[in-house]
């Protein structure tokens, strides 16, 4: 078993000061695979103390040292990826061809389009040709707090710390302690490359715990929270005491509005996609809107695709998808497939208990209800499971009035061979993003949502600039530009 015990504070890897013992899950298995210390305050305030000592000489560099910096980082992942993919394919279930094509790649993806987007970032521009006097900075939040979820780990964590290692913030990582062994080699990856003492650390422990502790902080200037919707509201209630930043990527309840003259594979495409990383991503999308005349054929190729859906162990290669990351959320989703059969959801594919073949581990068959009417539980809550949720709808007015009526607004989709109609509806549609005709987003998009998704954009020129303040200047004097 691992013992990754050590927080990185300082430039060194620290036993802990205040630490308790934690074991790892591996999800496969059920068996540990590690063990980890959860921190205490004093491990906390060490961190903090480490990152705001080390604020003044990082935010005044020339931010092209802090972009060589993570040009350095870029390199070094790329050595690590495999060992990368392998430590979250162990700790969160994802199958290891995934993890290497989609997991550990989107760590350096999202590093790539960082180093891009910082081009395009002015720190210090004129205001205008009518104030020649005018300038306008942009300079570091300061010491910022990035708490990181277990469903997709170097994703938020490379969305967090890249961009403010560029905007020139210092910052402690809290990894969910549930998936940290991804953020153990992130943080050997950092300091291979470089980063300077105190500018990034990481203490592992829980939201109860570290989670608060940093939220309170009172020299921490800004928390970035990937999470729950509940773990959010917080988080926003903790910072308020020192009117911290707050930025918040939160849950979703994403609507897949499928129009009868839809390419064909709309429908195995958005079953595909809810089922991905085994129904765990916050913009997956698990209520399928689709257009009556088509309703009926829609509901047959869903559960066609839930039943061909492959289920098996994360350690093995193909295109199966692997358990749920934890007996919690094992209990959760089963909870909710047994709510969507008593309030009245036809049942088409799937449903509770283990696939066929396991008896460990937290494996769910990829389930898919038809009948669904937008009130039952199962189209309010998100289940974060391969739970797919179908409603028919007469027309764009009522598909409009189906997926808006939710407290969510992160990731909307459109499926449609009417441009104009697919204009409308995103036009129209209360959601940070809109993916439409299975169309991705580009690289440097900003990913983010409205209502109780939460507020702020992570990913290119935007996830920069959500750790930068603003000062306008003056006076300016040309000779020192």
């Amino acid at each position: 078993m691992l013992d990754k015990r050590d927080f990185y504070i300082n430039g060194a890897w620290v036993a802990p000061q205040d630490g308790t013992d934690l074991e790892v899950i591996d999800p496969s298995t059920e068996d540990p695979c590690a063990v980890i210390s959860l921190g205490g305050q004093a491990d906390t305030d060490a961190a903090v103390a480490a990152a705001r000592a080390a604020l003044e000489g990082w935010m005044h560099t020339d931010p092209r040292e802090r972009l060589a910096v993570v040009q350095r980082i870029l390199e070094v992942y790329q050595a690590r990826s495999e060992d990368m993919a392998q430590a979250i394919s162990l700790e969160m279930g994802a199958p290891i061809d995934m993890a290497r094509a989609s997991q550990a790649a989107a760590g350096e993806g999202h590093t790539r389009a960082f180093i891009d987007a910082f081009e395009k970032v002015a720190f210090i521009a004129p205001l205008g040709d009518h104030a020649p006097e005018d300038r306008i900075i942009k300079e570091a939040v300061g010491v910022c707090a990035l708490i990181t979820p277990w469903n997709w780990p170097m994703n938020q964590v490379s969305l967090k710390v890249i961009p403010a290692l560029l905007a020139g913030c210092t910052m402690v990582l809290k990894p969910s302690e549930i998936a940290p062994l991804s953020s153990v080699i992130w943080s050997e990856i950092l300091d291979a490359a470089g980063v300077p003492s105190g500018v990034y650390n990481m203490v592992n422990g829980d939201g109860a715990g570290v989670g608060t502790q940093l939220s309170r902080h009172p020299d921490v200037d800004m928390v970035s929270f990937t999470g729950s919707t509940r773990a959010g509201i917080a988080i926003s209630r903790n910072a308020a005491e020192t009117l911290k930043r707050v930025h918040l990527e939160l849950g979703g309840k994403g609507a897949n509005i499928i129009f009868a003259d839809a390419d064909e594979q709309a429908v195995q495409r958005g079953a595909r996609h809810c089922f991905n990383n085994t129904g765990q991503s916050c913009n997956a999308p698990t209520r399928m809107l689709v257009e009556r005349s088509y309703y009926d054929r829609a509901v047959e190729i869903a559960a066609e695709t839930a039943e061909r859906t492959a289920v098996g162990p994360a350690s093995e290669s193909g295109r199966h998808i692997g358990p749920l990351v934890s007996a919690a959320q094992f209990d959760k989703v089963q909870d909710l497939i047994q709510k969507g059969i008593d309030e009245g959801a036809r049942l088409v594919a799937g449903g509770l208990g283990r696939p066929e073949g396991f008896n460990r581990g937290y494996f769910v068959r990829p389930t898919v209800f038809a009948d669904v009417s937008n009130d039952m539980t199962i189209a309010r809550e998100e289940i974060f499971g391969p739970v797919l949720s179908i409603i028919p709808f007469e027309g764009e007015d009522e598909a409009l009035r189906i997926a808006n009526d939710t407290p969510y607004g992160l990731t909307n989709y459109v499926q449609s061979g009417d441009g104009a109609r697919r204009n409308r509806m995103a036009r129209r549609l209360r959601a940070g993003m809109v993916e439409m005709n299975g169309k991705s987003r580009g690289a440097g998009s900003p990913f983010g949502g409205m209502k109780q998704s939460g507020n702020g954009r992570e990913g290119g020129v935007w996830g920069i600039e959500d750790f930068l303040e603003v000062k306008a200047v003056s006076g300016w004097s040309n000779e020192h530009d």
